[in-house]
């Protein structure tokens, strides 16, 4: 799998990439310097195993890049973080998971 291209639909605010005619999208809400990322949806239909993994990965490259703190409050996000400590420092100070 190459580098994701991933689009920053500020309308419907989530980060989409297209995978197999569908979409996979991390919704968010943004206030203040905070970004509250709310659902993971991973289309059904795909199979690659680290796909997810990449694109979780890629959407808190782009969030880094903008300077803005993270507040996962989607599961699958929240154990992203644990798992991948280097990604702890976006949270915001005093948050712990």
């Amino acid at each position: 799998m190459g580098k994701l291209i991933i689009n920053d639909n500020l309308f419907l605010r989530q980060f989409e990439v297209e995978i197999e005619d569908d979409l996979a999208i991390i919704e968010y809400a943004l206030q203040e310097r905070k970004i509250f990322l709310t659902k993971l949806i991973i289309p059904s239909s795909n199979k690659d195993k680290n796909f997810e993994e990449a694109f979780i990965r890629e959407v808190f490259e782009i969030i880094k890049e903008k300077n803005i703190r993270i507040m996962p409050t989607a599961p699958k996000l929240r154990k992203f973080i644990k798992n991948n400590k280097e990604f702890k420092e976006l949270l915001p100070i005093g948050v712990r998971l």
